[in-house]
């Protein structure tokens, strides 16, 4: 059974200043979340799963569907702030989405095989998917995931600082620990971000760090349900708490249900994260297309 593709593309990029899942970056008008579906189509996924807020559908599908048709299966599931469990009601005022965990939970009655997580705004690379589609379709159980990490220092924006979570693993490269690590920045040829006592601390930019790729068994469904319960009966009138996925993904290391190995792909990472990182995003498609590794059109 070929692996499913889940892209979390509900968000709107409140820094970006739009919608930046359909912003252009290739030769031909191209968006970075199609060359993560032409990546997953060479990889042998078999299906894409776009998660999505209904307000854009009509755009989104009109902007992908006719290039994706006959390439790809596609389907399409919402994610909105009032879909709860049942017995949980929208707090008045709440405007936040419930986070990265809610997201993939909205896509359960879409997949029934193992599936690879993105978000719709990174670019991950083509050996990347490659990696994850070999993990789903030769490794991946019920107590087995995966995750693919990146390099620190090739995941930074030159033109604001970010958040990062860095990795630890045990000897058998099985993820332990991701640090969420804030104000990351490249600074007088330095890396350094700010502590929790909002201290100064310098990295060496080789840390392992988490772009939220990750590989799962369906299984994984049940116990983002059970937990997001959990949550909303702890936090459902905190305006801003949000339920992300790696929390999901702890709990469930934490309690024995699984191990989560760390792949490790020779892929570039990059994404927008500000309106200054476009530039820098269409140099280096335009160079991965000069090298031959994309076609000028994808499709």
């Amino acid at each position: 059974m070929k692996p499913t593709l889940l892209i979390l593309a509900a968000g709107m990029g409140s820094r970006f200043g739009g919608l930046k899942q359909i912003e252009p970056v290739g030769p031909n008008g191209e968006t970075i979340l199609e060359y993560s579906v032409y990546d997953a189509i060479r990889a042998g996924f078999g299906k894409v799963v776009f998660v999505i807020r209904e307000s854009f559908a009509e755009s989104f599908k009109t902007r992908f569907e006719s290039k994706l048709a006959g390439k790809i299966e596609i389907s399409y599931v919402y994610q909105e702030t009032n879909m709860l469990p049942e017995g949980f009601q929208l707090p008045e005022g709440r405007e936040k989405p419930w986070g990265t965990g809610h997201a993939v939970l909205m896509a359960k009655d879409a997949i029934s095989e193992p599936f690879a997580v993105i978000n719709a705004d990174d670019f991950y690379g083509a050996e990347a998917y490659r990696v994850i589609a070999e993990y789903l379709t030769q490794a991946i159980t019920p107590e087995k995931y995966a995750m693919v990490g990146y390099r620190l220092n090739n995941t930074l924006s030159e033109f604001g600082s970010v958040s990062r979570g860095i990795c630890v693993t045990d000897e058998n490269n099985r993820l332990t620990k991701i640090t969420e690590t804030h104000k990351i920045r490249p600074e007088g040829g330095e890396i350094l971000c700010e502590s929790e006592e909002n201290k100064t601390i310098k990295l060496t930019g080789h840390e392992t760090v988490s772009m939220n790729f990750w590989g799962f068994h369906p299984s994984i469904f049940e116990n983002i349900e059970t937990q997001f319960i959990d949550f909303l009966t702890n936090h459902i009138n905190q305006p801003k708490s949000e339920f992300y996925i790696p929390f999901v993904v702890f709990e469930m290391i934490k309690t024995g249900l699984i191990s989560v190995e760390v792949l490790h792909a020779d892929s570039p990472w990059f994404g927008v994260t500000y309106q200054e990182d476009k530039p820098f995003v269409i140099e280096q498609i335009q160079n991965l297309t000069d090298r031959g590794i994309y076609p000028a059109k994808l499709w």
